[in-house]
């Protein structure tokens, strides 16, 4: 007979969820560490990763980030979900590979702009380009059309990007990367080799540390990655199992944090594409039904950056600048508790003038909420 699995309830999901995304308390430590931790950071625009990180990270100061980036202990590059990451460059080395059957399987949506193109024959000069010199996918995608007339320059930059170990390449912008930045061979940039070797009990592994307690199907959207179900069986013994309101089987490390329901949690602002709302199948640990369209039914793909009161996706948010004055507006999905509108307000005026510090005035204002039912 056997052993029926602790119940999990969503509240005491999102605070375990919150512990481990460093947003119950700031820690200390490095950017290094803190993306470890995190098991990379999406960062499909160049900004988002540093309130991400300020808002996880005790007295983090922009070029922490950017020094990691050029001592090239963190890179960016293309990963879970086939879009842009930081992630460490021992994790980006140990797990790009593991990754590969995703990102593969991803050309098929080129469809008929395909046609007449061979991957064995692209890929080896398109090494030999990026080898010479990191370059901007403009760039790689004219000297590819030069070599092989005739072919879809999309498709051509399309299977190089999700076939080659490629990271882009830092620079002084303030936000660490231009618009339009150059790619490099991933092996050069490091000066060592990505590992060939594909280890996704490990990954998901990792995942947990930074995302459970989950289902096979949260590792699944986090990552991109098929199976995930039948490679749980083998470290299954060795895991912690609960089960959550709706009956699904949850998966975590055993010594992880869960922590109690009355945990408090102080109000958090999140960056555009923050994974901790991207991450799971269900994302009702951390946003309500009721709120999803709001932040995820934009038609273009955007993910806004949000807010967390009481640990849960409560409004979105965005910083408007004219000339030396910094605005954040901040609204709401539904009107906010007095005290909790203040905690807010405070933590947001930290929140601008880290993200404006070159502005003179700074004022935070809440516009009116959106009211969902």
């Amino acid at each position: 007979m056997s052993v029926p699995h602790e119940l999990l309830t969503r509240r005491r999901l999102n605070r375990a969820t919150l512990a481990r995304q460093m947003l119950l308390q700031r820690e200390r430590g490095s950017a290094v560490v803190v993306v470890e931790r995190l098991c990379g950071m999406q960062a499909q625009e160049p900004r988002p990763p540093f309130p991400g990180l300020w808002t996880r990270l005790h007295e983090f100061r922009r070029q922490d980030l950017h020094r990691a980036l050029h001592d090239r202990t963190i890179v960016r590059g293309t990963l879970m979900r086939g879009t842009l990451h930081l992630m460490s460059a021992a994790d980006y080395v140990a797990h790009r590979m593991t990754l590969q059957p995703m990102l593969t399987r991803s050309l098929a949506l080129l469809g008929a702009r395909a046609e007449g193109l061979q991957a064995e024959e692209v890929l080896p000069v398109a090494r030999t380009l990026l080898g010479e010199r990191p370059r901007t996918f403009g760039e790689l995608r004219a000297a590819l059309v030069e070599a092989f007339p005739g072919i879809n320059d999309r498709a051509l930059g399309f299977t190089v990007r999700m076939t080659l170990p490629l990271v882009m390449i830092p620079t002084e912008d303030r936000w660490g990367f231009p618009a339009d930045a150059r790619f490099g061979l991933a092996e050069s940039w490091l000066g060592t080799p990505v590992s060939e070797e594909a280890n996704l009990e490990a990954l998901i592994l990792r995942y947990l540390a930074a995302f459970g307690p989950a289902t096979a199907s949260d590792v699944q959207q986090w990552s991109g990655l098929q199976g995930i179900k039948s490679v749980l069986e083998s470290p299954r013994p060795r895991l912690a199992l609960f089960h959550d309101e709706r009956g699904r089987t949850l998966f975590d490390l055993p010594d992880a944090p869960r922590l109690m329901e009355e945990t408090p949690a102080p109000p958090r602002f999140l960056p555009e594409f923050d994974n901790l709302v991207l991450s799971h199948a269900d994302r009702t640990r951390v946003l309500g039904d009721e709120h999803r369209s709001f932040v995820l039914g934009a038609k273009n793909g955007r993910i806004p950056a949000t807010f967390l009161v009481d640990g849960w996706v409560a409004g979105t948010w965005r910083v408007e600048r004219k000339k030396q004055t910094a605005t954040l507006a901040i609204t709401p999905f539904a009107a906010l508790p007095k005290s909790e509108a203040i905690a807010l307000g405070e933590e947001g005026d930290a929140l601008l003038r880290f993200l404006e510090d070159d502005a003179v005035t700074f004022d935070v204002k809440q516009n009116p909420p959106l009211n969902a039912a």
